[in-house]
């Protein structure tokens, strides 16, 4: 009778194999969520689709509108394009999303894995940064090749864009992932997420020019992100004389900087008090 060894797996006694970092985590699970954003192939489409139909829309309505100030409307609109985008791809997507995750209790799985919660919410921001990136992109290439829109040629004003741009981003992030503890149900969770975001586009400048409307309506806006994308984005893409549209008179980007800064903070600290891993009534 032969007998047979068995050998042990290649491993140092008394060592343990080096665990994923939670960064590196986060990048998978990044990969994860992309994967399964761009197989839903409707709500892509719809959801890159709406900033430039709308600018074409406004851009088409409103040009004769705004011949007289210097500035195309394209230019005009773009501003409140581009904010209202990047809020819906962090804000409004993480909010309904995660608020469904945890109706259908995959977040109550995940969090009985390995897997450190920091790397669930890095993959959410990657998500977010790489779908945020290329809404903005197509919006500025279609808008420039098709609507007349005037692209910054300096170096400075694209990189006030840019800080614009990434602060704007995660803290609608942050409070998408922070309301996204307030519906009660997955089926609840568009109607709680979408009517704020629908009333602030109307009160911060994304359809109506600020200079129409009241200002105890821009006061309220002021509280919120959103009104300071637009105005921050107005500042690149329109000229210096543009700036006397605004409620100051001026582009404020030292102001716009504080508040997003401030709301990335506030947002941060939201979701370390609301956020749960299970509904409610699973509790």
């Amino acid at each position: 009778m032969t007998s047979t060894t068995v050998t042990a797996p290649a491993t140092v006694r008394g060592k343990k194999s080096a665990l994923p970092s939670a960064w590196s985590l986060g990048l998978s699970r990044g990969a994860l969520e992309l994967k399964q954003y761009f197989r839903l192939r409707d709500q892509v489409i719809f959801t890159f689709a709406f900033p430039v139909v709308f600018l074409a829309l406004f851009a088409s309505i409103f040009s004769d509108d705004v011949k007289d100030a210097g500035i195309t409307a394209s230019q005009l609109y773009a501003a409140g394009m581009l904010a209202a985008g990047i809020m819906s791809t962090s804000f409004q997507s993480l909010g309904i999303s995660i608020a469904i995750e945890r109706d259908e209790k995959v977040l109550r799985r995940l969090r009985g894995t390995p897997m450190p919660p920091a790397a669930y919410f890095l993959g959410k921001i990657w998500m977010v940064l790489v779908t945020g990136t290329a809404e903005t992109a197509i919006l500025l290439g279609v808008g420039s090749g098709l609507f007349g829109l005037d692209l910054p040629t300096d170096a400075l004003s694209w990189l006030t864009f840019a800080w614009i741009f990434a602060l704007g981003l995660t803290s609608c992030a942050l409070l998408g992932i922070a309301i996204s503890s307030l519906p009660k149900s997955g089926k609840s969770a568009s109607s709680v997420v979408v009517l704020p975001f629908l009333i602030l586009q109307f009160i911060s400048g994304v359809y109506i020019p600020v200079g129409t409307v009241p200002d105890w309506l821009l006061n309220i806006s002021a509280l919120f992100p959103l009104k300071w994308m637009c105005q921050g984005f107005r500042g690149v893409f329109l000229p210096d004389s543009a700036s006397v549209l605004e409620q100051t008179g001026s582009w404020e980007f030292g102001k716009i900087a504080l508040v997003l800064g401030a709301w990335c903070i506030g947002g941060l600290v939201l979701c370390l008090l609301t956020f749960r891993w299970k509904n409610r009534r699973d509790a």
